[in-house]
């Protein structure tokens, strides 16, 4: 018996009863988590073996660094890059062994296990800021290259998506429902996702908070794909949710940004987002990288199946252009910065839109959020009048994704609502004359696709600077906001 604060440490308390019978430290280690339920990720050091770290999890990750004279243990890859692209992740019940003789993998039972070392492709110089003043702003500005880099081999000469290898074209035309399961902002980047499936496939589709997946005993059709959105690929609710799927024997596709993660591995295929390392806490280039991963599937999808009216090619174009049409977006930044000025003292902000500006909205609402900290409400704009509308008074400030012109009147008349309250309109629409022009106090534009999600997809940009311009005039922690994590990685 022993008394404890933590539950991390009756874990420390185990391996210490253990190590007391005098065994090695590993020994001790795997005896310990013998004993050990839930999820964890273990590191163990000893005065009596001061040249030996022993490494153990399950269910969290732990990468091993692989560097000549070094023995480099972490969470999560980017921490390692300053000092290696050799890695090795460490399995479930795997246990690591670093000493000055190098590294050792053994399984539960003490068995060694060869070690299968990945390499990261990332420059290193990718993870240092490149004379931005904050990581944020920086991979907001790399978001013209991550698109590129996102479509990079994936499109052909002739306007074909090729995705050949994430399913089988046959499955495909099998598959009657699509789940997608996500957190945080690749949850938004998964509505986004459900609209094009809708739109373009007339295929249904759910979106779930991984964190709530399993606890509402969802219907799942053996026909049904599940995908999981995770920027670390260690988001533990989603790693939690993605294995009731594979119980279930659900078909199971992984979209991630880092190579080798949990989610990669567990899945039974993945796309990789390609967006590169991402230091800033809140999540700026990899919704983007989800967002075009997910239209990327959805037009190759409409591809195999011939969906009649889905102008596949048109889009491809467009999906080219793509990268200068953020460009451009960026290259307006004064106007972020001029209505963050004017409008730094306002005290609650809304988001609002319809279709698929409503989706947007929730992100652009979340990064406010996270690194300005300023309260905000969110909602699709035709829900305003349903109670957020007694929120609006004199120095609310509304934003509204405006990006869509076949519903401007409709938006014109919410934007009268929340005027005739004394509330301001900053609406992010395109750059051609609309009435929501003519109506809106403050305009910051994006070029005009001719295709409302990547309109939207465009719109994302201003709404990620304003929430940084905010955050930075404020003197907030921008890159590491208060009490949030890169990867969460507990439950």
């Amino acid at each position: 018996m022993f008394q404890s604060e933590t539950d991390t440490e009756v874990a420390a308390h185990v391996v210490g009863e253990e190590y007391s019978k005098g065994v090695p430290l590993e020994e001790a280690v795997r005896l310990a988590i013998r004993r050990l339920r839930g999820a964890y990720a273990l590191v163990v050091v000893s005065k009596r073996e001061p040249n030996k770290i022993v490494a153990a999890r399950n269910a969290s990750p732990i990468i091993l660094g692989l560097a000549e004279g070094e023995g480099l243990l972490a969470s999560d890859i980017p921490a390692l890059l300053p000092h290696t692209r050799q890695i090795a992740v460490l399995e479930d019940d795997r246990i690591a062994v670093v000493t000055t003789e190098g590294p050792r993998i053994l399984d539960i039972d003490g068995r060694e296990c060869p070690i299968e070392p990945l390499t990261v492709d990332w420059d290193v110089e990718a993870a240092e800021k490149g004379g931005h003043e904050h990581f944020m702003r920086k991979e907001i500005f790399e978001q013209p290259e991550v698109i590129r880099q996102a479509l990079l081999g994936r499109i052909d000469e002739h306007n074909a998506i090729r995705l050949e290898q994430v399913f089988s074209e046959h499955v495909w035309t099998e598959i009657d429902r699509v789940n997608i399961i996500a957190c945080g902002t690749a949850f938004h980047a998964g509505l986004l996702g459900k609209h094009m499936f809708e739109k373009l496939l007339r295929l249904p589709t759910d979106v779930f908070y991984s964190s709530e997946f399993r606890y509402g005993d969802p219907v799942l059709s053996p026909k049904s794909l599940a995908i999981f959105i995770s920027q670390s690929g260690e988001t533990a609710d989603s790693l939690a949710a993605l294995r009731l799927c594979k119980e279930r024997r659900i078909r199971t596709l992984g979209i991630v940004n880092v190579v080798g993660s949990s989610i990669a591995r567990e899945c039974d295929r993945v796309v990789y987002t390609q967006a590169g390392p991402e230091v800033s806490v809140a999540s700026t280039k990899a919704y983007v990288a989800q967002v075009l991963v997910l239209s990327l599937l959805a037009l190759y999808v409409a591809q195999v199946r011939e969906m009649p009216g889905v102008r596949v090619s048109q889009c491809v174009d467009e999906l080219r252009k793509l990268p200068d049409r953020a460009r451009a977006v960026l290259e307006d930044e004064v106007s972020v910065i001029r209505v963050a000025e004017k409008y730094l003292e306002s005290h609650l902000y809304f988001y609002l839109g319809r279709g698929a500006d409503a989706f947007v909205a929730l992100e652009g609402a979340l990064k406010m959020k996270e690194v300005a900290y300023v309260a905000t409400q969110e909602c699709p704009a035709g829900e305003m009048k349903h109670g957020p509308l007694a929120l609006v008074q004199k120095g609310v400030m509304a934003v509204f994704g405006a990006t869509d012109p076949t519903i401007h009147d409709k938006l014109v008349s919410n934007m009268r609502e929340v005027q005739a309250r004394g509330g301001t309109i900053v609406a992010i629409t395109v750059d051609r004359p609309t009435p929501v022009r003519q109506t809106a106090d403050e305009l910051l534009l994006v070029p005009d696709t001719g295709f409302d999600f990547l309109n939207a997809l465009l719109g994302v940009i201003p709404l990620q600077l304003l929430a940084y311009h905010v955050a930075r005039l404020k003197g907030c922690e921008i890159d590491q906001p208060r009490n949030l994590a890169k990867s969460v990685t507990v439950e």
